[in-house]
């Protein structure tokens, strides 16, 4: 049996703990950081720190930012009537990149999850109801999961009394996919959701 490098072993497990990275993957990432000249390894351990220290969430939506408020809510042409409620800001940053939204972010840090021990109190919609002067409009843009679709249900019934439209964005169909591997529930709001031509 090889012999156990404890450093080694722990860079591997400390890799391990990244989403979607898995002992062999950590394992091979763990192997190519060991290789990389020691001037990469300290730029991407000080990377990591600097981000840690500076990176913060915007006093207003709670997207990430360096500053006290993110560069969204700071744009005065974004359309302040809209607000776009989303679980993280991995959320914010797949909207932006479609460049069809121009309205305000919340995000939520979460989601409503009642078998984790998260409830409505431990995400930010106590936030989202302190800011809800001059919208018109909440979009609920939460993932279509079990969590996702309980936190959507959960904050539209708490904004019904403000009078505001609220919206859910659509599911269905990803472009590209076929109709045989889809599952029940998608293709039931695929075709709950279609629209006229």
């Amino acid at each position: 049996m090889a012999e156990q490098i404890d450093s080694l072993q722990r860079l591997v497990a400390q890799l391990s703990k990244l989403p979607g990275i898995g002992r062999k993957s950590a394992q091979r990432l763990a192997y190519f950081l060991l290789a990389q000249p020691k001037e990469e390894a300290e730029a991407l351990a000080q990377a990591i720190l600097q981000a840690r220290q500076s990176v913060r969430r915007c006093s207003v939506c709670g997207n990430y930012t360096d500053e006290e408020r993110c560069a969204i809510c700071r744009d005065e042409r974004r359309d302040r009537r809209l607000l776009c409620v989303v679980r993280d800001p991995r959320d914010v940053a797949a909207m932006e990149r479609t460049r069809d939204y121009n309205g305000l972010y919340h995000v939520l840090h979460g989601v409503i999850s009642p078998m984790e021990g998260v409830g409505p109190e431990d995400i930010a919609i106590k936030e989202l109801l302190g800011r809800l002067d001059g919208v018109e409009e909440v979009i609920l843009a939460t993932n279509p999961d079990i969590e996702g679709e309980a936190t959507a249900a959960y904050i539209a019934r708490l904004l019904k009394p403000f009078g505001l439209r609220v919206s859910r964005i659509a599911h269905g169909m990803p472009v590209g996919s076929d109709l045989e591997y889809t599952d029940e529930i998608t293709l039931s709001r695929a075709m709950r959701g279609r629209t006229s031509l």
